[in-house]
């Protein structure tokens, strides 16, 4: 398969699928369902999500946790991350495509991208705000590394494949219908639940009616 840029092969092959093995498990789950649950609290009637970039769905298992009616759809590019995705959610709701080539072809309550951003080609990441904006029906909720300033850092041993910046305020600035509504950062060292230094931001679609 072709792509467009060569974040998009680098993650749909072999680095992928050893990333597959490296963030799974029982620890992993508990910490995405104390994750969720501070980053969700004000959020209201979430009755439908997808993700952009689920890997094999574990933050999908834990949002199943927390809202156990929720139609979960999801995008993954990964062949065998979306193979074991298949075993979390319906496979029928799974995109297996790119984000670059996914157009939403509806709304979910909620659309949720976690540590996906960072790794996408920045000149593409402009398309991605606007998929996102269009999948959000209400929610919009990015978890992502944060920098105030765009900068791109070594990842594994690999070049242009993380960049930081500030991916919320870029949102913010291009869509206007959007507000920020809580935000806060997840620790690496947390004794309990750790996260990899996430800074996550919760968004919603002014004008919206309360569930």
């Amino acid at each position: 398969m072709s792509y467009k840029t060569e974040q998009e092969a680098f993650w749909a092959g072999e680095f992928g699928n050893e990333y597959i093995g490296r963030n799974a498990g029982d620890e992993l789950l508990a910490a995405n369902l104390a994750f969720f649950s501070k980053a969700l609290a004000g959020a209201r009637g979430l009755g439908s999500c997808i993700e952009f970039g689920a890997n094999i769905g574990m933050n999908l298992r834990a949002l199943k946790l927390l809202y156990p009616q929720q139609e979960q759809h999801a995008i993954e590019i990964n062949p065998q991350a979306a193979a074991e995705l298949g075993k979390a959610i319906p496979p029928a709701n799974i995109h297996r495509a790119s984000i670059l080539d996914f157009s939403p072809p509806r709304s979910w309550d909620l659309a949720l991208i976690k540590g996906v951003l960072i790794h996408i080609n920045p000149d593409w990441l402009p398309q991605v705000y606007d998929a996102l904006h269009r999948a959000a029906g209400r929610y919009l909720l990015v978890c992502e590394y944060y920098n105030p300033s765009p900068v791109a850092i070594n990842y594994r041993g690999h070049s242009d494949r993380l960049f930081k910046r500030d991916f919320c305020g870029e949102i913010l600035d291009r869509h206007a219908d959007l507000e920020l509504i809580d935000y806060g950062f997840a620790y690496r060292r947390d004794p309990n639940f750790p996260q990899d230094d996430i800074t996550w931001f919760l968004m919603e679609k002014k004008g919206r009616l309360p569930a």
